[in-house]
């Protein structure tokens, strides 16, 4: 019995092995949820904004080569060792002496463990192919601190929207500036996300984004997150005002990692933004769509 209940125990590891990284995930887990934005298509015109440059006060650097990407092969270590392990179990389970017993739970093992293959198989195929490399200041491979979270109204002071725009970005609209900040906000935001700090998510979130999120957050286990920002662009797509809300949609694109001991890989979502026309608050995150 102990013998059957150790080969059991080293099966479920060898299968966490497989399952580790689908656990670990950005604010919005790479989904659409939240406000919607029909009139955002990825053939509009964007203004975009070179990536940011490093703190005043650190040292100017010579610009080192980018790092050459990890081989595929990586990616696949962790669930090859795991289905290797997992065979090798089940080879034990069948011919280990264990009878009928051992016969059962082999086929369960191999069942689980053919699955298991299959959805990493897919999960690596339909991944977006890596995006070329330009380092967001601050946030290497070692996290650097966060600058503080701006308050809402810190994206930039609402523009001179008319009642009727006439174009997708009013004329006067500091693009540049409401980027910058953007920017800095995405970051800081994966940070709360990653703290699970509810209250500083719903200071900066709409109603409906908070509770989406926050269903997120409790279906995900504790398990030490670390969303690292390796690097960051912004275009603005749309600032338009509809109804009683300013809009400003943000494509967001870079290289991010997810889990501590993954590789970064390539992302690219677009942050519906909104702000009253009241002024009673500033501009916070009403939802996050993808862009397929």
């Amino acid at each position: 019995m102990k013998h059957l209940l150790s080969i059991s125990i080293a099966a479920f590891l060898a299968l966490g092995l497989m399952v580790q990284d689908a656990e670990a995930a950005r604010l919005g887990g790479g989904r659409s949820m939240g406000a919607q934005r029909s009139s955002v298509a990825p053939s509009k015109s964007v203004q975009q904004t070179p990536p940011s440059k490093a703190a005043p006060t650190a040292p100017a650097a010579a610009p080192a080569p980018a790092a050459a990407p990890a081989p595929a092969g990586n990616r696949w270590l962790g669930p090859i060792a795991g289905l290797a392990a997992g065979l090798g179990l089940g080879w034990l389970l069948g011919h280990g002496g264990l009878g009928g017993l051992g016969s059962i739970l082999s086929s369960v093992l191999m069942m689980a463990l053919i699955g298991f293959a299959v959805f990493f198989v897919i999960r690596l195929l339909t991944r977006p192919k890596d995006a070329g490399n330009l380092q967001y200041a601050g946030m290497g491979n070692e996290p650097a601190a966060a600058p503080p979270l701006s308050p809402p109204a810190g994206l930039g002071a609402a523009p001179a929207f008319g009642a009727h725009p006439q174009a997708n970005i009013p004329a006067g609209f500091d693009t540049e500036g409401f980027l910058r900040q953007a920017k800095l906000n995405f970051v800081k935001l994966q940070a709360v996300h990653d703290g699970g700090k509810l209250d500083e998510l719903r200071e900066f979130t709409t109603d409906e984004m908070f509770e989406s999120i926050k269903q997120d957050l409790q279906g995900h286990a504790a398990s030490g997150q670390q969303t690292d920002v390796v690097t960051l662009n912004a275009d603005l797509l749309e600032a338009v005002t509809e109804g009683n809300s300013h809009w400003a949609s943000v494509r967001f694109s870079g290289m991010i990692r997810e889990n501590a001991n993954a590789q970064p890989e390539s992302f690219e979502e677009i942050w519906n933004l909104a702000k009253p026309v009241s002024g009673a608050t500033g501009w916070v995150l009403a939802g996050i769509q993808q862009m397929q």
